[in-house]
């Protein structure tokens, strides 16, 4: 038997609904407001076959219906720059940059908070420094012996 290899091959899960998430799509996926410069998770609604997408990228464009949206894809050993429009029902919004605005917010209200105050702050992340020594004592701590369970059959 030959393979297919047609637009939609090897898509047997990623369009598929998922379990107890099948139905009419919710009001909400059609009242989301998008602009443009937003990040966006593409995640194909297996409901709608009109304008089926593809993985992940930036809003650049918002129309009635759908959004334009820019993904790099890996094309070789290179990735090029691809302008996507896609109906709104295949699109949500990342989570990606959640954190890092998180942080600069929280970076801008220590700098200002350290100028009231008069001294400088470290807003530069630090990887995590390796735990302290500590010394086992064998002292109060006596040797446990371990074994398993006698099995019994409860019949």
């Amino acid at each position: 038997m030959g393979h297919a290899a047609g637009l939609r091959a090897g898509t047997r899960y990623a369009f598929s609904r998922d379990f107890r998430k099948k139905g009419s799509i919710p009001l909400n996926v059609y009242m989301r407001q998008y602009h443009v410069g937003d990040y966006v998770d593409i995640k194909a609604n297996g409901a709608v076959q009109k304008g089926m997408p593809h993985k992940t990228g930036i809003v650049y464009n918002v129309t009635k219906s759908a959004v334009g949206v820019i993904i790099h894809k890996k094309v070789g050993n290179r990735y090029l720059e691809k302008r996507v429009n896609l109906r709104i029902e295949h699109v949500q919004p990342s989570r990606s940059r959640d954190d890092f605005l998180r942080r600069v917010k929280a970076n801008a209200e220590a700098k200002k908070q350290a100028q009231k105050d008069g001294k400088t702050v470290q807003v530069k992340r630090l990887p995590a420094m390796p735990r302290g020594a500590s010394t086992v004592s064998m002292a109060d701590n006596a040797p446990e012996t371990v074994v398993p369970l006698a099995y019994e059959t409860t019949i």
